[in-house]
């Protein structure tokens, strides 16, 4: 009885505890963004096109080959919203198309995203919003990394200007920096993250919608043409890529400041990536209790030698976001990742 009570008690403090990077913020629980595109009911109606709920990325990425570039061009005129977030389109007519939906919103909260310099992949307004965003050239790519963010991300707080390196478009520009002009970053801020302290934190709900998610974009990606990626996994964005790993195609998965990936250890993935874990010392999340108890917790400390993931190095990453900081041991471990040199 004492141990099953010890045990409920930790179970409780992994709901008080696990939050994303904004701090002691609501705890209202979130409902998760799925269902077909916006816009899919006028798309369907003229012949012929796919289905965006139903067709894979890969007979997508076969249409739009097939299709005269005038024709591909008045779709994104038309149907901006069902292309820009259409995982198989080519990259180029998804960043036109996104351009024209964000306008089209007329919502201040977006409008830098419509700048003449961003690459906007993916762009869903429903619920927080939802944005994926390239730095680099994601069409001639040697290597591709995608940044899989946590709690407290969305479309309007998804490159955060005062904390340059704690949200996903920060992380993702840090990252393209350092590793090249061959290298291709993706910040993928798409899917409906926890808010704050709260059991959606604790939970493995909105982890499971956002690997779906996360495994169709990655789809979509080896559609056009996009080299195998690593994908690098930020709190409670591990558990989106631990759910993920064992569909998902990629070549690394990388771990920070992970809750864990509901697994013991990291064979139990499933996944042939080769999989890697950072902790730095004071990064809070080393407070969180790894457990799986009553629908509540995460599991396994990734960075245990029991889960046997490789340890990168973060002894100068301070905090929970600061694995991205220029001259940090880890940034210099995820170039190497990214780049293919790390062994």
């Amino acid at each position: 009885m004492r141990r099953f009570g010890r045990t409920l008690v930790t179970a409780v403090l992994t709901a008080a505890v696990i939050t994303g990077t904004a701090g002691w913020a609501s705890a209202d629980a979130q409902a998760a963004v799925t269902g077909p595109l916006p816009g899919t009911t006028a798309w369907l109606a003229v012949r012929g096109l796919p289905d965006p709920t139903t067709a894979a990325p890969g007979a997508v990425a076969r249409f739009f080959a097939a299709l005269p570039p005038e024709e591909a061009h008045a779709l994104v005129r038309r149907h901006p919203l069902v292309v820009g977030n259409l995982d198989g389109v080519p990259v180029a007519l998804r960043y036109r198309a996104n351009r024209i939906s964000i306008l089209a919103s007329g919502d201040g909260r977006y409008l830098s995203l419509a700048g003449s310099e961003r690459r906007i992949l993916a762009f869903d307004p429903r619920g927080r919003g939802q944005v994926v965003e390239v730095f680099g050239d994601l069409a001639h790519a040697e290597h591709v990394a995608v940044v899989v963010p946590g709690s407290d991300n969305d479309a309007r707080t998804h490159d955060r200007a005062r904390q340059a390196y704690s949200g996903p478009a920060g992380m993702a520009r840090a990252l393209r920096a350092a590793s090249g002009d061959t290298t291709a970053v993706v910040a993928w801020t798409g899917y409906t993250t926890p808010v704050g302290v709260g059991l959606d934190a604790a939970r493995v709900r909105l982890a499971e919608a956002g690997a779906t998610r996360l495994t169709r974009f990655l789809a979509g990606l080896d559609a056009v043409g996009a080299p195998r990626p690593a994908l690098f996994c930020h709190s409670y964005g591990s558990v989106v890529c631990g759910l993920a790993a064992r569909h998902a195609d990629a070549r690394d998965i990388v771990v920070l400041g992970s809750p864990g990936m509901h697994a013991e250890r990291a064979a139990a993935l499933g996944t042939r990536a080769r999989v890697w874990a950072a902790k730095g010392p004071s990064d809070w999340i080393d407070d969180v209790p790894n457990v799986e108890f009553a629908g509540l917790g995460h599991g396994a400390d990734p960075t245990s030698a029991a889960f046997g993931a490789r340890r990168v190095p973060a002894a100068d990453a301070e905090g929970h976001t600061g694995y991205f900081v220029p001259g940090t041991q880890s940034l210099a471990a995820f170039v190497a990742i990214t780049t293919g040199a790390a062994r």
